[in-house]
């Protein structure tokens, strides 16, 4: 038996990140005004741990969206797959090449497509799409500000976001504003 009703606790537990973060600022607030050296420099330390909690569970917030796509997304050992219920497959991190974004009149999808031309579609809002913002930031050279720009702009066509760089080295960089087509 549950106290909390089940629209409270779906919010709580959408707003988890930004709630914690909120308590390690007040943790270093209060330990900042109980007095000595010692304690104020504590609290100085969560409140800058917390500033830098809070500015991430922001941007994680704002990257997902209510599940009401079809489909579930899974991140498991350097792979992301998609499984919905007329398209489907996998791509391994290793051998992504790029990352976009397209918007038509019927909703938004991550296009990611691998080195050897193979592309995958994913509904922004399908099950599990939310895991797609730690590898997204992971990658070396994404610019995360932009690619939240492109998610809540409203726009319709599709966007890179994102391109490996082919050198001999395989470094990575990210891509301007150039379009996928």
């Amino acid at each position: 038996m549950s106290f909390v009703r089940p629209e409270v606790a779906a919010v709580v537990h959408r707003w988890r990140e930004v709630i914690v973060a909120g308590a390690v600022l007040c943790a270093g607030t209060w330990l900042m005004g109980r007095g000595g050296w010692l304690l104020a420099a504590l609290g100085g330390v969560a409140l800058v741990a917390g500033g830098a909690l809070l500015v991430v569970a922001l941007r994680r917030l704002r990257f997902q969206r209510a599940v009401t796509d079809p489909g579930v997304v899974e991140v498991l050992e350097g792979q992301i797959s998609y499984m919905g219920p007329e398209t489907g497959g996998w791509v391994a991190l290793s051998d992504l090449a790029e990352i976009a974004h397209a918007r038509d009149g019927s909703g938004s999808a991550w296009w990611l497509r691998e080195t050897g031309g193979r592309s995958l579609a994913i509904p922004v809002a399908a099950q599990g799409a939310g895991q797609l913002f730690d590898v997204f930031a992971a990658l070396p050279g994404m610019d995360m500000q932009r690619l939240l720009r492109v998610l809540d702009s409203t726009g319709h066509g599709r966007q890179s976001l994102w391109l490996r760089d082919a050198g001999p080295a395989l470094t990575w960089r990210a891509q301007g504003d150039r379009s996928c087509r």
